[in-house]
């Protein structure tokens, strides 16, 4: 796969690894951070790197700037694995950064952009999320769509609408190295012992995104651990499995939706972990 040039957009918990791994497949990757710190670190392990900090990215000069960065590297892909940034302000700008991305990607002659999305694009109901259940013309005027899913799905629009080729990963929640759910535990106000542990480890988040980059067109998927459990058993396994107290703060029993790695699993991905008790 040597001649790909691989820009990731946001080297941090999710993005550093891919980066890593991509290298390692002998792709040419750049990787961006939003400081000069985060560079260095990014210099010190081997990886090509560029400043990028979306949140700045107002004018059309910018984008000027950005875009003959690309050219520069021969960038063929682009990797989004920025998050929507829904704790610092809401999210706000998440849309209109994948906009501008999308318009940089096309001015550059960039090939295929992949969308690192979430699952949290689902209505809140208690069925099993199949790709096709969420898209922002179904969410709109709809109580079960939540304002985030509403700001995810018209940042998948941009990308869907892009003319480019595309693969949108809607990953459930990530865990792994420096990310243990022992952490989250004590955090949750309430745990429900009927609503199914959505979630997806660090090495089958970046191995399913490896396979749609290589290996899918035109897609939007969902990047799930295959077989789970409910939260309450999940949480309680997690906390066990690093020692500590397995209590939990409120447990309630209401349902929730259960996401559905089916289609990924069809187009030919083998997940590493296929139960999230064995990804503990």
């Amino acid at each position: 796969m040597t001649g790909k040039q691989i820009l990731v957009v946001g080297a941090g918990w999710l993005g550093l690894p891919l980066a890593r791994t991509l290298q390692n497949r002998d792709y040419h990757v750049t990787a961006t951070r939003r400081t000069k710190e985060g560079l260095a670190e990014l210099s010190q392990l081997g990886l090509d790197n560029l400043c990028l900090d979306l949140n700045t990215l107002r004018t059309q000069e910018d984008e000027l700037a950005l875009t003959e960065q690309l050219i520069h590297r021969q960038i063929n892909i682009v990797v989004g694995c920025f998050p929507p940034g829904f704790r610092q302000g809401g999210g706000a700008l998440y849309a209109s950064q994948w906009a501008q991305l999308v318009q940089v990607a096309k001015r550059a002659g960039v090939e295929k952009i992949i969308m690192i999305s979430s699952s949290s694009v689902y209505p809140d109901r208690a069925e099993i999320m199949t790709e096709d259940m969420a898209r922002l013309p179904i969410a709109k005027g709809r109580e079960d769509f939540s304002a985030k899913s509403i700001i995810m799905l018209t940042a998948e629009e941009h990308v869907r609408n892009s003319t480019l080729d595309y693969v949108i990963v809607r990953c459930s929640g990530l865990f792994g190295p420096n990310r243990h759910p022992s952490r989250f535990a004590s955090k949750l106000k309430t745990v429900s012992d009927q609503a199914s542990a959505n979630m997806l480890h660090l090495d089958d988040a970046v191995g399913a995104i490896i396979f749609c980059l290589e290996h899918l067109n035109a897609s939007v998927v969902n990047a799930t651990t295959p077989e789970t459990c409910d939260k309450v058993t999940f949480y309680r396994a997690a906390l066990r499995s690093v020692g500590l107290d397995t209590s939990l703060n409120l447990i309630n029993s209401e349902p929730d939706k259960t996401i559905s790695s089916e289609k990924l699993q069809g187009l030919g991905y083998h997940f590493k972990y296929h139960h999230t008790l064995d990804a503990l």
